[in-house]
């Protein structure tokens, strides 16, 4: 029976200390969905039976079938909590996130409309690619990390570790997120240790659905040690040893006579455990009894004829329940809105920090200006999509007129934005939608009607002169791309509705049409696609079928050299000319242009200072940027070296627009640009307006920019992915031929410690990727699982234009791909003669 109605929930939203906007944050098959299953059974909303196998979240047809999560799903909860002998309510906003590294898009939509994340460690398999990753975008978002070591019932019973070696791993995996958090820590979040004496770290297993948290323990023991469970929770976790012939507690593990002693926590947590594990498994019936009446634990008649890990779940869960452990954890240790929003303002308001939306959104208020941030789009029905977000200040009401301002808004400006109502306020709730009539501000929602405006994301706002809330930064790179084409051309118009349809289903799937007329679909990795192009087929077009090409990567083009000879561009009425050269651009430059920290909104000076200190750039040339391209933000730059050229700013128009053209499809194969600086020499142009205009202008300039990058030697940038492969130590051969048969290079292997398994990275090109999991599958007989995240991009090597190399090949294949002609150009062609 549900403990809460609608009206229940809508109470307690304006008690906003009393709210917690969550996510669950883990890699793929850690536990997140089975454990989102203790909340929601704790809620009453599904049964105590069905918890833990039912996955209530994973809400479409294909996660329930493939066993993963896909989508991340939201859903309000309530409950009624005690803290320090008080009862009162609480709201729950709990958001269930994919761990599959295709899907980290969804992971990246779901932390920024929440506070803190409860990131799932499978304490067997410890911390792995993924977990760094989600963990890695939760401390940038500002978002509150608290732990769950699940799936301890394998230590017990699949390892069988002994008690001490249990207590060492789980040490081990603590250890292993407090460095992670130590490396991406931000100083306005404060103390971010994760602790169990702290109480911010549950133990248990999502799948029996028990766990505990060190005060639950102390608690239980204080009675009978008579000492109070706020001193007895320091003595349950590290170097303390009880000795029970002095009656009192020691950091050192042996006795007066040399004896060994047990740790507390070994002693009066996993002892037990292992008792009633071992009673149960060995079916010892009267042990078991014994147990029960000890620890006053009750179960049903009904449940007392179940056998094995059955009976586990049954008494574990009357035990110890998963849900009471993760509410206090996260009613403790995670913040309300009030609190978050104070630091998280300076992350997510992108206008000046003291106008009225930045502090109504510090101070959480219901009454200022609205502010909510839509970070993805729920498919409602067929056709239709709800706008899904969170109300940072104001009140959400249907019908109220808003401002839509889309992710390319610009203060002051009118593009990308709608002025338009709200048709309806409703609550996501999992596999359902329920209305309300507002909603204030601290809480998750969904919008109905914003969708005809907004594709993926934006900022909704009542406030005439509101900047836009930050886009959100993804950590992984749409890098493989597929054509599609319907099987009968009458189908065309379905398609194009039903690509449009798709772009609004996933934050991170690009759609594009290229220059041929192809309509293109880009995807992180082989699986996000292969679940777009289902949508796409299935519920996007209704089962009309479309003809798909192979997958296909992007590449970017560079210079690995400064450019031989100068280029020379002449106008069409040959009154103007342009003269220019290319370089390469450091590549911790490029990185720092690609994660935002150098940018054309940065104070020039400034810039020009970190230019000159770190990449010693000439000081002159620093303050001399004109553009970044492609999109205005890109790594690629252009740079004025002229000296005294009359009338040559007032053309700086005709050079931004070139580049963008030029940058963001380059000479050798139309591919995007990278890494790349451009110098403008000289210009001789006509002192009249009308012979320099735009026409006369973009040509030349643009051409300039081809030969300068051909002459400079060009070269291809591939991407290249990180391929992180757990298997058993026997199956390694079979990873290493994988991977030599498709320019795979391993990094690093190293043994999990405490399991008999073995983790190998290798930088893996995307191109090679193809079919890597199969072929990995058949190599190691299905004992391998790899992970396949972006990492980086990497020059092929060889020389473009040598007949027999690989990037000759890949150039030529992709001019082919895209109807040019199939020679490669010269710089030659691009330039003129004086």
């Amino acid at each position: 029976m549900v403990n809460f109605t609608i009206a229940q929930l809508r109470e307690h939203m304006g008690n906003r200390h009393n709210i917690r906007n969550m996510s669950v944050i883990a890699h793929v098959d850690h536990g997140k969905s089975t454990l989102t299953d203790a909340l929601v059974q704790k809620a009453g909303i599904i049964g105590q039976q069905q918890a833990g196998d039912v996955r209530i979240m994973d809400t479409r047809q294909d996660e329930q079938e493939r066993g993963i999560t896909i989508k991340s799903t939201g859903i309000s909860l309530y409950y009624e909590f005690e803290l320090a002998g008080k009862r009162d309510g609480y709201l729950i906003n709990i958001i269930d996130s994919p761990g599959h590294v295709d899907f980290s898009s969804e992971v990246t939509a779901a932390i920024r409309v929440t506070d803190g994340g409860l990131v799932v460690v499978d304490c067997v398999e410890g911390v792995s690619v993924q977990t760094e990753t989600v963990l890695r975008q939760a401390l940038t978002e500002r978002v509150r990390p608290v732990l769950m070591m699940n799936k301890i019932d394998r230590v017990l019973l699949e390892l069988k570790s002994d008690s001490e070696e249990a207590y060492q791993k789980f040490q081990r995996v603590i250890e292993d997120i407090n460095v992670l958090i130590a490396t991406y820590h931000d100083e306005t979040l404060g103390e971010m240790e994760i602790n169990p004496v702290q109480g911010n770290v549950v133990f248990g297993s999502g799948l029996h659905q028990f766990g505990f948290t060190l005060r639950r323990f102390a608690a239980f023991y204080s009675s009978k040690f008579g000492i109070p469970a706020e001193v007895l929770v320091k003595k349950l976790w590290g170097d303390n040893f009880f000795n029970p012939k002095t009656k009192k507690w020691q950091k050192t593990d042996t006795d007066e006579d040399g004896k060994k002693l047990k740790r507390g926590f070994v002693q009066y947590i996993m002892d037990p455990l292992y008792v009633i594990f071992g009673a149960i498994m060995d079916d010892n019936r009267e042990k078991l009894d014994k147990i029960l009446n000890q620890m006053d634990i009750k179960i049903t008649q009904e449940q007392r004829a179940y056998k094995e890990r059955q009976l586990v779940k049954a008494v574990m869960q009357n035990w110890i329940p998963a849900a009471d452990a993760l509410l206090e954890v996260i009613i403790l240790n995670l913040p309300s809105p009030v609190d978050s929003q104070k630091y998280r303002v300076e992350t997510l308001y992108t206008g000046p920090m003291d106008d009225p939306c930045a502090n109504a959104i510090r101070n959480c208020d219901p009454d200022g200006p609205l502010m909510l941030y839509v970070s993805k789009m729920v498919p409602a029905d067929k056709t239709r999509f709800n706008a899904f977000g969170r109300v940072f200040s104001g009140t959400v009401r249907t019908g109220m007129k808003v401002r839509m301002q889309g992710p390319n808004f610009l203060h002051g400006k009118k593009e990308d934005l709608y002025i338009k109502p709200i048709q309806r306020v409703v609550l996501y709730m999992g596999r359902k939608f329920e209305a309300v009539d507002d909603v204030p501000c601290g809480n998750t929602c969904c919008l109905v009607g914003v969708d005809q405006y907004l594709t993926k994301s934006g900022t909704i706002t009542d406030y005439e002169d509101a900047y836009n809330i930050a886009t959100m930064k993804f950590s992984v790179s749409p890098v493989v791309r597929v054509a599609v084409e319907p099987k009968s051309m009458a189908d065309l118009p379905k398609l194009v509705e039903g690509l449009k349809r798709l772009a609004k289903s996933d934050p991170l799937c690009v759609i594009s049409t290229s220059d041929s007329g192809e309509h293109v679909i880009a995807g992180a990795g082989e699986l996000h696609l292969e679940i777009c192009l289902k949508d796409l087929q299935d519920d996007f077009m209704g089962g009309t079928q479309v003809k798909v090409s192979d997958p296909v990567v992007q590449f970017c083009e560079t210079v690995t050299k400064t450019s031989s000879q100068t280029a020379l561009a002449k106008s069409p009425n040959k009154h103007n000319r342009i003269y220019m050269e290319a370089e390469p651009l450091d590549d911790e430059l490029v990185e720092e242009i690609e994660k935002g920290y150098i940018n054309p909104e940065k104070d020039a000076k400034e810039m020009g200072k970190d230019l000159v200190n770190k990449y010693n750039w000439d000081p002159t040339d620093s303050r001399k940027i004109w553009c970044f391209g492609p999109d205005g933000k890109g790594p690629n730059l252009v740079v004025d070296k002229s000296k005294a050229v009359q009338y040559l700013d007032e053309c700086k128009d005709s050079f931004e627009q070139a580049f963008a053209w030029a940058s963001s499809k380059g000479a050798l194969c139309d591919e995007t640009m990278r890494g790349i600086r451009f110098n403008v020499m000289d210009a001789t142009l006509h002192p009249d307006t009308i012979h320099r205009g735009a026409a006369q202008m973009v040509p030349p300039i643009r051409s300039c920019y081809f030969a300068s990058e051909l002459f400079a030697s060009p070269a291809i940038l591939e991407p290249v992915f990180l391929a992180e492969i757990t298997s058993p130590q026997d199956a390694v051969g079979g990873i290493y031929s994988c991977l030599n048969k498709r320019r795979g290079q391993v990094v690093s292997e190293e043994p999990r410690i405490g399991t008999p398994l073995v983790q190998v990275k290798a930088y893996l090109p995307v191109m090679e990727s193809f079919g890597f999991t199969a072929d990995l599958r058949a190599h190691t007989s299905g004992q391998a699982f790899p992970q396949c995240v972006f990492d980086h991009w990497q020059e092929m090597s060889g020389d473009v234009f040598d007949e027999s190399s690989k990037p000759n090949g890949v150039v030529k294949s992709i001019r082919k791909r895209k109807g040019l002609p199939e020679a490669i150009p010269k710089g030659d062609q691009f330039v003129d003669r004086l």
